[in-house]
């Protein structure tokens, strides 16, 4: 597919058909986040695949045991036959800037990162991985974990302390999804915002 069809095409998915998603596929997702740029090339992520039925089921019990039955949206998730956690390690970060090119100090209590690269070199990975399943026919969903549930998450998949859940990403064979009937927060209601509002040359202008 074309990369600017494949940017157009890009939609949060919310319902899944039961057909199972090939392997090799969702390898080729995680090989093409590796190729999200990182601080120092620290590439301080991980990326949790649960694709076996009872993981899956796992995950949501895990997540979602207190919504019964769950609401239309989360049903719809639930459908989908993988769940990918990618993970961001602040520890790698701390290594690479503590080596000798980079020279700071691992236990520095004041980092001089004026943002958690960690985590967004991570999502900048998730969002190729999005990418790449419209690119295989796919549909996928990056939605948040509850942040009470993020130690149970961890504990039920074994995801070390140096690694930190940063969401939670749905993929399979896209069903249609109940948000194109028009809810609130859905592209049909919610029109995407002109160039000419998000684009700023030279200066912000209006500010």
């Amino acid at each position: 597919m074309e990369f600017q069809d494949v940017v157009r095409r890009r939609r949060m998915v919310r319902r899944y058909a039961a057909t199972p998603v090939d392997p090799a596929v969702v390898d080729r997702a995680i090989r093409n986040a590796t190729h999200a740029p990182s601080a120092g090339f620290s590439q301080g992520w991980g990326f949790l695949v649960l694709d076996t039925p009872d993981d899956v089921r796992r995950y949501w019990a895990t997540t979602a045991d207190d919504l019964e039955p769950p609401d239309r949206w989360l049903a719809g998730l639930m459908t989908a036959p993988v769940v990918i956690v990618p993970c961001s390690s602040e520890a790698a970060y701390r290594r690479r800037y503590a080596e000798t090119d980079k020279g700071w100090a691992a236990d520095d209590p004041n980092p001089r990162w004026h943002k958690p690269y960690w985590d967004l070199d991570t999502a900048m990975a998730s969002l190729l991985v999005l990418l790449t399943a419209v690119d295989e026919g796919l549909g996928a969903c990056f939605f948040g974990i509850p942040p009470h549930r993020v130690d149970a998450v961890r504990a039920a998949f074994g995801i070390p302390d140096d690694h930190d859940p940063i969401g939670a990403m749905t993929l399979g064979h896209r069903l249609p999804d109940p948000a194109a009937t028009g809810n609130a927060g859905s592209p049909a209601r919610r029109p995407r915002r002109p160039l000419e509002e998000v684009l700023h040359r030279g200066r912000w202008h209006g500010a």
